[in-house]
């Protein structure tokens, strides 16, 4: 048995966890003997803060899955780490069977692997986790400058992630109705003022380059904040 779980939920809306949740996890997966996975696809290689998501939020992964980051988006491929645990019942079995009976068609390509092997040799050599542990508190302290909007509830995140979300009723946390379309409307004005920001319904997410520089962080949250405020009109004028 497994369990599976990214240390921070991206496209379901960047939801971080709360404080201790994977280390109670952890404790009943150990309990019962069932492996943790930690998909690592968006929060591995520098996007947290550390190389891993695993590593930020103390996560003790039996199996790591990534892709995307390992060849810079470059080029097409994934991979999936083991701990020895699991490694040496594979490397039993294999034996016993004379050869590993698995396999992925495209596995090893020799194009894919070189560039992720060139992709991670740059990251070290950029210092890519330094560089956004020293960039990072500036988009998380942008991010949260946006709590006291008119339309803005929450708002969070974690390295060089970031998630506004949209409400209808600041005071309750209230949402819009989904047929409102709150969050695509947003987008469109992000749009026109030059921003590609991602809408997860009405939950606002932001996850840029990790080269970015200050300056143009600062640039996009004015941006965003101006998308923010032709939505606010928008929704004024459509009662």
């Amino acid at each position: 048995m497994a369990f599976i779980a990214e240390p921070v939920m991206g496209a379901g809306g960047v939801l971080t966890p709360p404080t201790s949740y994977f280390e109670k996890i952890q404790a009943v997966l150990n309990k019962h003997d069932v492996l943790m996975i930690a998909d690592e696809v968006i929060c591995g290689f520098g996007r947290t803060g550390n190389m891993w998501g695993s590593e930020t939020y103390n996560i003790k992964p039996d199996i790591i899955t990534c892709a995307k980051a390992l060849s810079s988006g470059y080029i097409p491929i994934s991979a999936v780490l083991i701990n020895d645990t699991v490694y040496q019942l594979i490397a039993q079995q294999s034996a016993g069977l004379g050869s590993l009976g698995h396999g992925f068609t495209y596995s090893g390509h020799p194009v894919a692997a070189s560039v992720a092997l060139e992709t991670l040799d740059i990251y070290e050599e950029m210092g890519l986790v330094e560089t956004v542990q020293e960039i990072s508190p500036v988009l998380q302290n942008g991010i949260r400058a946006f709590a006291d909007h008119a339309l803005v509830g929450e708002t969070n995140g974690v390295g060089m992630l970031a998630v506004a979300e949209l409400v209808s009723n600041k005071n309750t946390g209230e949402a819009f109705p989904s047929e409102k379309r709150v969050g695509p409307h947003l987008l469109d004005r992000a749009l026109e003022h030059g921003l590609i920001v991602r809408a997860l319904g009405d939950r606002i997410a932001f996850s840029p380059p990790l080269v970015i520089s200050k300056v143009k962080i600062e640039e996009m949250f004015k941006r965003f904040g101006k998308a923010l405020d032709d939505t606010k009109k928008w929704l004024e004028t459509d009662q």
